[in-house]
């Protein structure tokens, strides 16, 4: 049959192997020093792989390919644990097909599984190309918006800026000036991007809603280590639990085995920075 499937441009995979990680369906292995796509019965052709990867050497085309079997998919992930089966369902559904979700989900009704454990997991799964590590030339001139006849221009340098969505790879950490901004920061604070956004590489989580602290700061950890940075800038806001954005950071530069000076910036629930 003829359907959507990975392909992979050898020429520009390095064999890093960030892809294997971002496919929960088992799709792909390392051989030969190259990322490789073993068979096409596990590669669903939702592309969760393609944001994982840092040379852009991946890519959905359409071909002759045998038809994806989530009965077989299932089968490989109960093996990986309840988190990998809970992100590769949250992969489907947000992807549309639910008639592989419902199949998952049958699978593991028909196996005794307690359902109760496959609730929507709070990590996001999903490698689309929406994720891509991508610089923006930022012009000096060229609104993208207006208020009250004053031009407001964009100072997002980079994208993604959603720490899951992040490569800590990206070419766009050397000698770069960190903003670590709490998720709330700029729907509070008016003046984010002049005040603290221009001229910034930008990393936003919450340290609360997000229920991943470890995870966090093992890439935080990673980005410090292999990248040189030039300073680091958090803003959060004045609630309790955001304190967590601090902690989080400075467990990862004790991970990285890095010393920093971090400024930090608090910012109240009415947008004033306190």
């Amino acid at each position: 049959m003829k359907r959507q499937i990975i392909t992979i441009n050898e020429n520009k995979c390095n064999g890093c192997g960030a892809c294997i990680t971002g496919c929960h369906e088992g799709a792909l292995q390392l051989i030969d020093g190259k990322a490789r796509l073993i068979s096409d019965l596990f590669c669903d052709g939702l592309g969760a792989c393609i944001g994982t990867c840092p040379q852009d050497a991946i890519t959905i085309e359409e071909r002759e390919a045998e038809p994806y079997d989530e009965i077989l998919v299932m089968e490989q992930l109960v093996t990986k644990g309840i988190p990998t089966i809970n992100a590769h369902l949250k992969h489907l559904k947000d992807h549309g097909e639910i008639t592989y979700y419902n199949q998952g989900l049958q699978y593991l009704k028909d196996k005794g599984y307690d359902m109760e454990q496959f609730k929507e997991p709070e990590t996001m799964a999903c490698g689309c190309p929406g994720t891509h590590a991508k610089s923006i030339d930022r012009p000096t001139a060229g609104p993208v918006a207006e208020a009250r006849g004053v031009e407001i221009n964009s100072q997002l340098q980079q994208w993604p800026v959603q720490l899951k969505l992040l490569n800590p790879s990206a070419a766009y950490f050397d000698n770069a000036d960190l903003l670590i901004s709490a998720d709330c920061v700029p729907y509070a604070y008016a003046d984010f991007h002049r005040r603290f956004l221009k001229g910034k590489i930008v990393i936003t989580f919450c340290p609360k809603l997000d229920g991943e602290p470890e995870r966090y700061i093992e890439k935080l950890a990673m980005i410090f280590s292999t990248h040189t940075i030039k300073s680091i800038t958090i803003v959060r806001m004045e609630v309790p639990c955001c304190a967590g954005t601090e902690m989080i950071v400075q467990k990862a530069l004790q991970q990285a085995g890095k010393l920093h000076f971090v400024k930090v910036s608090i910012v109240s629930v009415d947008g004033r920075i306190i």
